[in-house]
């Protein structure tokens, strides 16, 4: 895997605003590719958000944002952030169980959590850019910036090597090295 020099803690592009308690099965993802185990992005991608959003996949672009109210992701399944990793989106959310967190991160996905009222300060469409190490949100539509707590520093080494597997290789890698 190639791990850019400078990682782009900064994504700008359309917001996806979704609403609260969206869960991980039959609102990320439909729960059959859930039970089913699969793992691979083509194979999730085409059917992220199908319940939430029909045609998101169609429509998403790298370095768009979702923006959603409380409890996102409820469960601690992974699928559907594997497919968010492979758009290469970012996620801002008001709230987000511990383990919905823990499973973003752990295949890479840039997260802000903890971020009140973030829903209420856009519309699905606005142009927003969110500076994930700094924790500032910029809504470029509405003309106004938010600071809200960034991603903390422990833990973006695993976000920049790519989640769980990037970091173990990158361990491996150096332990190796000696």
């Amino acid at each position: 895997m190639d791990i850019p020099a400078a990682f782009p803690w900064q994504l700008r592009g359309r917001c996806y605003r979704l609403g609260d308690d969206v869960p991980h099965a039959g609102g990320v993802v439909p729960n059959w590719l859930i039970s089913g185990r699969y793992m691979d992005p083509k194979d999730i991608v085409p059917h992220l958000f199908s319940e939430t959003d029909p045609g998101f996949p169609g429509r998403a672009a790298a370095g768009d944002i979702i923006v959603t109210g409380r409890n996102f992701g409820m469960g601690p399944k992974m699928t559907g952030y594997i497919a968010m990793r492979a758009l290469d989106l970012g996620l801002v959310c008001e709230t987000m169980p511990f383990l919905a967190y823990r499973a973003a991160l752990g295949v890479g996905v840039r997260v802000l959590k903890d971020c009140p009222g973030v829903s209420r300060l856009c519309e699905t469409g606005d142009d927003l850019e969110v500076d994930y190490a700094s924790g500032t949100f910029i809504n470029h539509t509405r003309s106004f910036t938010r600071a809200f707590p960034a991603l903390p520093e422990p833990l973006r080494d695993l976000v920049r090597l790519g989640g769980n597997g990037g970091w173990l290789r990158d361990w491996r890698l150096r332990q190796q090295a000696g």
